[in-house]
């Protein structure tokens, strides 16, 4: 398949596949005229960093997924790689998480106390 129809079946743009290709995620053949030609692993590939990019990898973090599948496994998280990618990803998302637990926290803080600053006072 051509690069806009990988794009269109895909849900990205060609932009995004050209991309893609300069970072070595994807890879094309080319037709005698020069043209970018798919196949079904082309959006098998797309369709995993995708995926990953939906739930806030970053395309080079996605590398290890593509690298699995493209050595034929049914799977790109079959592989050890794979799997540490996610360990990695998930220890980042917990220190978010407690950053913003932290955040919201001084936020409640702050709040409660402009809260009785603003209480009228008896007497």
């Amino acid at each position: 398949m051509r690069i806009g129809e990988l794009a269109q079946r895909g849900g990205t743009t060609t932009r995004a596949l050209r991309y893609y290709e300069s970072l070595g995620l994807l890879t094309a053949r080319r037709t005698a005229n020069g043209q970018r030609e798919y196949d079904e692993d082309g959006l098998r590939l797309l369709a995993e960093i995708r995926s990953l990019a939906d739930i806030g990898f970053a395309l080079e973090d996605t590398r290890p997924f593509v690298e699995c599948l493209r050595d034929g496994h049914t799977s790109g998280d079959a592989c050890p790689a794979s799997v540490a990618a996610y360990r990695r990803k998930l220890a980042e998302l917990d220190e978010c998480l407690a950053r913003l637990a932290a955040a919201r926290d001084r936020v409640r803080t702050q709040l409660e106390q402009a809260e009785q600053r603003r209480r009228p006072c008896a007497r």
